[in-house]
């Protein structure tokens, strides 16, 4: 087994590990979408809407302008789900066999550990409540937040909850509630026996110890090589529980140790493929697995990446919603996207090409990826910066 890995190599390594090598198929069919999210293991979900919700990008960024539909389908179809909805990275759309793997959390949240002190705190204090709302779910679910009748009014803005929501976020932390489905972006709750598979339910619980080994095994399948930051970020384990499962999963062959020049220390997933090349090309959301982890996207791609959705307009370098730009085996650009879906447009507010990419280079197959985008979000046409339209050909 090779314990010296150049960086190039781990490039490839993370590319293939995402799908990233692959070409796409002529028509995304549900096989190919389910096939991507066994890669990944989960989707992360976020409110930001200013292009597409954050769970369907990372499909396109892999399949091409595939039917959303499909996801919506593998997501909350009452028979044919194939996902559940929980803490994974942030909140995520899981694979549904994965659910065991986060007993452990729910249960420590039921505790009151895991879980943002203010929901921890209204856990112990208001525990007769909450049994409250949960009774009303039994009884009427599934239903939103805002149906709850004793729920209350929320204060302010997004996060202003009432105390119903806050009883409902707490009973989906410690896995008594689940979401059914989604009324445009507001979850729809109700009791996990009525919206997971009995098969799922009455599959064995492992331990902790065991659910957090097999997290990180699935972590690192996803990756192809990480550090032990890394690893732990896919799910968000806590620092202490992946500091004390990396040294088994090293003795048991299931994390190679390797040195990467300029990165370390790392490990490689035992069956990592590292392609001779990768003839990527992908706009990826913030939100996507491959630059996720900052430090880690830093290390590989010589890309430092900051979202700057809550930048000050002012403040903003690159702008409010930036895609990176893949071609390749490198992050090439990064454009500032938007869908006017009044006037069925998109808006390039800008594209920034990397240190030392010149625009010649990128913008053949840059406005390839945005037509292709203009199609799958169904969208008429294109406005680009003036002094791109010519180079993108929109």
């Amino acid at each position: 087994m090779r314990t010296r890995i150049t960086l190039a190599q781990a490039r490839r390594i993370a590319l293939a590990a995402q799908g990233l090598h692959e070409g796409r198929p002529a028509a995304a069919s549900r096989r190919h979408l389910s096939r991507a999210l066994q890669r990944s293991h989960l989707l992360q979900i976020d409110s930001v809407n200013v292009l597409v919700r954050a769970h369907y990008m990372p499909l396109f960024s892999r399949l091409g302008a595939y039917d959303r539909g499909l996801l919506e389908t593998i997501a909350y179809h009452r028979r044919r789900r194939e996902t559940f909805e929980y803490w994974g990275h942030e909140a995520s759309l899981i694979r549904l066999d994965l659910q065991p793997l986060f007993r452990w959390r729910m249960a420590r949240a039921a505790r009151g550990e895991g879980i943002y002190g203010g929901l921890a705190r209204f856990g112990r204090e208001k525990r007769a409540f909450i049994e409250e709302v949960r009774r009303e779910i039994a009884l009427r679910g599934p239903i939103g937040a805002g149906e709850l009748s004793i729920g209350g009014k929320g204060q302010g803005s997004w996060w202003g909850w009432s105390d119903g929501k806050r009883a409902l976020e707490w009973l989906f932390w410690a896995g008594e509630v689940t979401t059914a489905a989604r009324r445009g972006f507001e979850r729809l709750y109700d009791l996990p026996e009525r919206v997971l598979p009995p098969e799922i339910l009455n599959a064995p619980t492992p331990s902790a110890e065991e659910a957090q080994r097999e997290l990180l095994r699935l972590s690192i399948r996803a990756l192809g090589i990480a550090s032990e930051r890394c690893l732990r970020d896919y799910f968000r384990l806590e620092p202490q529980d992946a500091k004390a499962r990396i040294p088994e999963l090293v003795e048991a062959g299931d994390l190679i140790p390797v040195t990467v020049e300029g990165w370390g220390p790392v490990y490689l997933d035992p069956q990592a493929k590292i392609p001779r090349r990768v003839e990527a090309r992908a706009l990826v959301s913030p939100f996507d697995p491959i630059v996720w982890e900052r430090t880690r996207t830093e290390r590989l791609f010589d890309f430092r990446y900051r979202i700057e959705i809550y930048t000050p307009a002012e403040k903003r370098e690159f702008g409010y919603y930036c895609l990176p730009f893949v071609l390749g085996e490198r992050i090439v650009a990064r454009t500032d996207l938007k869908a006017d879906r009044a006037a069925g447009n998109l808006i390039v507010h800008s594209i920034h090409p990397e240190a030392g990419v010149t625009p010649e280079e990128i913008a053949p197959a840059l406005g390839d990826e945005l037509r292709l985008m203009t199609e799958w979000l169904n969208l008429g046409s294109i406005t680009a910066p003036k002094e791109w339209r010519r180079r993108l050909q929109v």
